[in-house]
């Protein structure tokens, strides 16, 4: 599976952005899939993942309720909608997939723990 992240841009604070990752493969039904982000000078930071039964987890501290996460398995595709972006959310945005279940002592917050990764998509936010 390669996947293939899109959507970024530079926006404004207050305004939305949905990203997109799509998958080569419709293998792509049997992993989770995150999203993460590294802004200049700081370490990849999860964001959220969701599961194979569309399942999701969030990094409450950074997200706070203005992020969902989604998967439509027939397009092969997960997303990331993202409301009310603020500086802070300025970023690189990776999406990642591993082949198991959310379930366990966190693994999904960890980067290492992934094996494929899309490219990159860059926001920028700023006034």
């Amino acid at each position: 599976v390669q996947l293939q992240a899109s959507g970024g841009g530079t926006v404004q604070p207050g305004d939305s952005l949905r990203l997109s990752c799509v998958a080569s493969s419709h293998t792509f039904r049997s992993y989770a899939v995150g999203w993460f982000r590294q802004a200049p000078g700081k370490e990849r930071m999860f964001v959220a993942v969701v599961g194979v039964n569309d399942e999701s987890v969030y990094n409450s501290d950074s997200v706070k309720g203005r992020f969902t996460i989604s998967r439509d398995n027939a397009k092969r595709s997960a997303y990331l909608q993202m409301n009310s972006l603020q500086p802070e959310d300025a970023a690189v945005y990776y999406c990642a997939a591993a082949p198991r279940p959310i379930t366990g002592p966190n693994w999904w917050q960890w980067s290492s723990e992934y094996r494929i990764w899309g490219q990159g998509t860059q926001v920028t936010v700023s006034s």
